[in-house]
């Protein structure tokens, strides 16, 4: 299984949600790098994605997004596919 990195704040429901969501996939280790206690994680994601907002979710080297593009991905039938490649 491809390793999952997910940038987070303490309070945030699309985080929580997004790791229930990816828990359900078998996915038993998230990297959580919390934005909201390092600002310089902060500056690093979002030079890396572009965006501002979290959660920011990695699998393997490719940015999947946000919460709603997982959502999104698994309704394609991709997200399982992705976790699963070499």
């Amino acid at each position: 299984m491809q390793a999952v990195k997910m940038y987070t704040t303490a309070v945030c429901p699309y985080c929580i949600r997004a790791k229930q969501i990816l828990k359900a996939k078998g996915v038993e280790q998230i990297e959580e790098i919390r934005i909201d206690t390092d600002a310089a994680q902060r500056d690093q994601m979002m030079q890396i994605t572009g965006r501002r907002t979290v959660p920011q979710i990695f699998i393997g080297s490719t940015h999947v997004g946000g919460c709603d593009d997982l959502m999104a991905l698994d309704a394609q039938g991709g997200l399982q596919s992705l976790l699963q490649a070499a």
